[in-house]
């Protein structure tokens, strides 16, 4: 069995590229969901206060509450299909970070 030093560099690469591109595009998409559900919420409740609706405010935190954990949930098995190696983890967090 030969052991070749250059392959694994540029398996190491390439997994590296691809975990700061999937951490770097993560946190955009993170950014972008968080404001349209933050207007989403500012927009129930200014339309609470002016008397158009009514929010039954403790079923939406309990249904907010649920979704973080479902969100948690699909975090921890997608991390369980992507492949494990320390240069894909090494970039998703250093793309995770800058972006």
């Amino acid at each position: 069995m030969e052991f070749n030093t250059s392959t694994m560099f540029s398996d190491m690469g390439v997994g590296a590229l691809v975990g700061f591109i999937t951490g770097y595009a993560l946190k955009k998409l993170l950014k972008i969901a968080v404001a349209i559900i933050g207007a989403y919420i500012l927009s129930l409740f200014y339309l609470q206060q002016k008397g158009v609706i009514t929010i039954n405010t403790e079923k939406l935190f309990n249904l907010t509450g649920n979704l973080s954990q479902q969100v948690i949930g699909l975090g921890q098995k997608v991390v369980g299909i992507l492949p494990g190696t320390s240069a894909f983890v090494a970039g998703f967090y250093l793309g995770f970070k800058k972006g």
